[in-house]
């Protein structure tokens, strides 16, 4: 049985997934599960993309990569994806926003993506693409929607994140005894 849970951190790129999970890290001590960093360090890439100038990764590679560390709970997964992983490894699904699409363009065009990949990026965000999938594949009561625009949002998400991590384990204790 997990003594810590599992938990997605997802979003369109430039939300401020990755910012999250590392200030989660640190405030909580569940480990920051970056995907793209796994799929590049494990080669679980499938192909590249030359339309979207990326890698495009095997997500079946992929879960038998993490799969082992994962059930043993206690991590922050990092990706732009979320309806790949099984239900029963995921424990909250957290899916970041920037409706302010004006401050996720700045963000996108300062890391240098071509117009295409912006645009195609933004559109996702302003239509909520991750928070569907999201709300598809995992229940309802377990999938939340945060907005990472203003100074201070990112603190108090991590802290309402970190609430609910200590309440999920305080209750996992009681389940256990």
């Amino acid at each position: 049985m997990r003594t810590s849970p599992n938990i997605i951190i997802t979003g369109t790129p430039g939300v401020g997934k990755t910012v999250h999970c590392e200030q989660l890290a640190q405030d909580t001590g569940l480990k920051h599960l970056s995907v793209n960093q796994i799929a590049k360090e494990r080669d679980c890439f499938d192909e590249y993309d030359e339309e979207r100038k990326s890698w495009v990764v095997d997500e079946d590679k992929l879960l038998d990569a993490i799969e082992d560390e994962v059930l043993q709970g206690g991590y922050l997964i990092d990706w732009h994806a979320c309806d790949l992983f099984p239900k029963s490894w995921i424990d909250l699904v957290v899916v970041v926003r920037c409706p302010e699409t004006s401050l996720l363009y700045d963000r996108l065009s300062s890391r240098g993506y071509h117009e295409e990949k912006l645009q195609e990026n933004l559109d996702a965000e302003i239509f909520g693409v991750l928070l569907e999938e999201a709300r598809e594949a995992y229940d309802e009561e377990i999938v939340v929607e945060l907005n990472s625009e203003k100074d201070g949002d990112v603190d108090s998400n991590c802290a309402r994140i970190a609430e609910w991590i200590e309440n999920w384990k305080k209750s996992h204790a009681e389940d256990a005894e």
